[in-house]
């Protein structure tokens, strides 16, 4: 059984507010709608909300501190930002001022309404926003507005203002330590130290050193006292990467230093207490590394206690037109490259490649590329890539945004110059078709079931199928 709750909408779009409204009304919902930050902040004083949807930019005050004003007034209301400009910095400073979620425009109307039955569900105090997190100086920049892009740079807030030891997975060249690094930077430990140590990049008998530290003569070559870096890094995040790599003699002793919080150097008595933020990062499959009794399980699961996977880059091509954007402005200002456009040949090329060094490959190919070409706008014939077919020709580990982009992208190029007519209700109506005839499959025909799955209104489904001219088929009849 579904709720009623009195929600507020703050947005400067009048637009907006109208869709909204209409959607939230019609599931029940008594609604205010402000029109800036100001009255909005007025009304989450004045009254008592369920939820509030609160726009990042408005003309007289951004949804950041109409949020971060109303928390330090004592309103608790859970509240959903709402942006056209999903941006790591965004989504990370709004989850780590206690935001709900953050949902960017143009949104689904039933996934809005889910989520606010997801806040009318929760409990009061787990609805309640955590306390704010201290500010940072430092930013590290990660390009990405895809989903699952986006879902990381949430965890990111909301981990901020916790020391919650982190798991970081993803193949090389992803970003892990990009993530390890802004995780930092947005954390209460801010002003310490980053200490990062790759555990495959050190000889195995210098690793317990290097973690741990030694006292002079401790063993040949040993000629002073040295700290670890789990001392260096006091105050501040110990950055562990390639954590798959560390031998199974290590792995335990690590595990006591995580359970314990203390250690002791090499060839010394003297515990020494351990006050650093941990934050581990690997691109091998730890479970199945576990399963094979090449990692201990406990270790592994005291080191995933958050976890964060990040995709490879052929799963999030949707990332790609905006990552060489980004690198190639990056190139031009920092590496003083002569490039500061790329054709759009050039840029079909690199959407298509399958990238098995991901971010990494991109941004060394760019650079190389943007050094040797002899123009100001990078061309095909200036890429070096590898011959081999990819993944976008098989379709292999692309999402389903990537099929339908690339789908959409070969639509376009064969009606040339011909402007396509209607084509919003076109392609709706082949992704809902084969979407709702499946649904349908699943369920043996059962609409409430299937609307169920679908997550939308009965009657909404009914009226789907009838458009579309879909037959309802139940397992075992004469059509089948």
């Amino acid at each position: 059984m579904t709720r009623s709750g009195h929600i507020l909408i703050a947005d400067d779009e009048e637009s907006i507010r109208w869709a909204l409204a209409t959607a939230l009304t019609g599931d029940g919902h008594t609604v205010e709608q402000v029109a800036g930050g100001e009255a909005a902040l007025a009304s989450l004083r004045r009254d008592r909300f369920d939820v509030a949807f609160v726009d990042i930019k408005m003309p007289d005050l951004d949804g950041l501190s109409v949020m971060q004003r109303a928390r330090e007034a004592g309103v608790t209301t859970p509240m959903i930002i709402i942006t056209a400009q999903n941006t790591m910095a965004n989504t990370i400073e709004a989850m780590k001022l206690g935001a709900f979620d953050y949902v960017a425009k143009p949104f689904d109307l039933d996934a809005v309404s889910r989520l606010v039955q997801r806040v009318l569900e929760m409990p009061p105090v787990a609805a309640e926003a955590p306390p704010l997190a201290a500010e940072t100086r430092q930013r590290f920049e990660i390009v990405g507005t895809t989903p699952a892009m986006q879902e990381i740079f949430k965890t990111i807030g909301r981990v901020a203002g916790t020391d919650a030891t982190i798991l970081i997975q993803g193949e090389s060249g992803t970003g892990k330590e990009l993530i390890a690094r802004a995780i930092h930077s947005h954390s209460a430990r801010a002003q310490g130290p980053f200490i990062a140590l790759n555990c495959s990049a050190v000889p195995r008998d210098l690793l317990e050193s290097e973690l741990f530290g030694h006292e002079r003569g401790a063993f040949t070559g040993a000629t002073e006292q040295r700290p670890g870096v789990f001392e260096v890094a006091s105050d501040g995040t110990l950055f562990l990467d390639e954590i798959g790599d560390m031998p199974l003699e290590l792995q335990a002793k690590l595990l006591r230093v995580l359970q314990e919080r203390e250690l002791t150097r090499l060839g010394s008595r003297e515990v020494i207490h351990v006050n650093c933020r941990i934050v581990a990062a690997t691109n091998q499959d730890l479970e199945r590394a576990v399963r094979e009794n090449r990692f201990r399980e406990d270790l592994f699961f005291r080191l995933r206690v958050v976890p964060i996977t990040v995709p490879p880059l052929r799963q999030r091509r949707g990332d790609i037109p905006t990552l060489i954007d980004y690198f190639v402005q990056k190139m031009h200002r920092e590496a003083d490259t002569r490039v500061t456009s790329v054709s759009a040949e050039a840029r079909a090329l690199l959407y298509k490649h399958d990238w098995p060094g991901n971010v990494r490959e991109l941004e060394n190919t760019l650079l190389r590329a943007a050094v040797l070409a002899p123009g100001p706008t990078l061309m095909a014939h200036d890429l070096a890539l590898a011959a081999s077919e990819p993944a976008a020709a098989r379709h292999d580990d692309l999402s389903l945004e990537d099929v339908v982009r690339l789908k959409l992208a070969e639509y376009f190029r064969q009606t040339g110059d011909v402007e396509p007519v209607n084509l919003y209700t076109l392609i709706m109506e082949r992704v809902e078709r084969p979407l709702i005839e499946l649904t349908l499959e699943r369920t043996r025909g059962n609409q409430l079931r299937a609307a169920s799955i679908l997550g939308i209104n009965r009657n909404t489904l009914h009226k789907k199928i009838t458009d579309l001219q879909i037959t309802p088929k139940r397992k075992g009849s004469r059509d089948e």
